[in-house]
């Protein structure tokens, strides 16, 4: 375009034309023309006509400055509206695809997460065969039966799917441990149960004996105290009457009454010591009844200390099985409240994914962001679950 046809319309500068004429080096022949109409004339400045003329000539260059300028301004005003204009029509142009995305992406992401649960379904319900099998330490031969018996009750099939093999796997495994478990367990609980009649029967002999010594003790030492009295009667009664024959050989004039009177002292002295003799029979007899009055004391209670043993282990048993059941109870909130955590970690992390993506981050880069801070891999930031 040359400079002439540039100067014949520059007064028509308009916004559809103003693209072609405001670019690099678009300017220079508006400016080369108006220079040369302003610089080929030397005004004499001596007269006024001269210096009005100079004045006329500057007065056209500001026109035409001005004829340039404006619409180049109101031009680059347009350009600078512009970003704003195309920024907001891309940002609805995001959205509405994200949310397309989404939209086409969504039943993808309900069947995962079905698939998800599904496996984590079974998951579960293998990890339950497995722990039957965990933590057997102390647990009675009645509690690992139960765990056998629930363990056996688990059906295999078609709902198992593709888990089935791992599910029987377990199952197989799980009552191998219970079953040797078991044995053991009833083995040991028989040897206790032994043990603790044996030294029940023990104790109850050593008791029986001790107070069968006690009687024979007791009993020895009446008829030793029963002899020892005949025994000093005796003597006592050969002695008076050793003194009554003594009396009578020197006193032959004593009466046939006094003999007679002598000789019945004497019956009632030999029917007195064998009123004693009598009495320390029937002391044998009583100890001897004594001894096995204890014989039958120590029976019966050898028979309620084994009914006692009963009970307590009956009693231990019921304890076990109460620290057992409270022990899976917590392995099982345990994990209720891992799962639960996941669960809520997942979600704010999904949150957070979903404002990344909301404010214009690609899925792949926000997937990779939301890792990174949850891992705490990002300093001085960090997910609060």
């Amino acid at each position: 375009m040359s400079a002439q046809q540039q100067l014949i319309t520059v007064d028509d500068i308009s916004e559809e034309n103003a693209p072609a004429i405001y670019v690099l080096g678009g300017l220079k022949p508006f400016l080369e023309h108006t220079r040369s109409q302003v610089c080929g004339e030397v005004p004499d400045l001596t007269t006024r006509k001269g210096r009005e003329r100079i004045a006329s000539l500057a007065a056209e260059v500001s026109r035409s400055k001005k004829a340039v300028e404006n619409p180049g301004r109101d031009y680059l005003r347009r350009l600078k509206e512009m970003p704003k204009v195309v920024e907001a029509e891309l940002r609805e142009f995001v959205t509405a695809m994200d949310n397309l995305r989404d939209q086409v992406r969504q039943p993808l992401n309900d069947w995962q997460a079905a698939e998800d649960a599904r496996v984590d379904r079974h998951n579960t319900a293998i990890t339950h065969i497995k722990l039957n099998a965990e933590a057997l330490d102390g647990i009675t031969a009645e509690d690992l039966a139960d765990r056998i018996a629930k363990v056996e009750a688990v059906a295999l099939g078609e709902k198992w799917q593709e888990f089935e093999a791992e599910a029987a796997r377990a199952k197989d495994d799980s009552l191998k441990v219970l079953r040797t478990a078991l044995s053991a367990r009833q083995q040991y609980e028989a040897e206790q149960a032994e043990l603790a009649r044996l030294r029940a029967e023990a104790e109850a002999r050593e008791k029986a004996d001790r107070e069968a010594a006690i009687a024979r003790e007791a009993a020895e030492r009446e008829r030793r105290e029963a002899e020892e009295r005949a025994a000093a009667e005796r003597a006592e009664a050969a002695r008076r009457e050793q003194a009554l024959i003594d009396q009578a050989a020197e006193a032959k004039r004593a009466s046939e009454q006094a003999a007679r009177d002598a000789e019945a002292a004497a019956e009632r002295q030999r029917l007195h010591l064998q009123l004693q003799a009598e009495q320390a029979e029937r002391a044998r007899v009583q100890a001897e009844a004594d001894c096995v009055a204890a014989e039958q004391r120590a029976e019966q209670e050898k028979s309620a200390a084994e009914a006692r043993a009963k009970a307590a282990a009956e009693q231990a048993r019921l304890d076990e099985r109460r620290r057992a059941d409270a022990a899976a109870a917590e392995i099982l909130r345990q994990q209720e409240a891992r799962e639960a955590d996941k669960a809520h970690k997942a979600k704010i992390n999904r949150a957070a994914l979903d404002a990344f993506i909301a404010g214009g981050m690609p899925e792949d880069c926000a997937k990779q962001a939301v890792t990174l801070i949850a891992q705490r891999k990002i300093p001085a930031i960090q997910i609060t679950y």
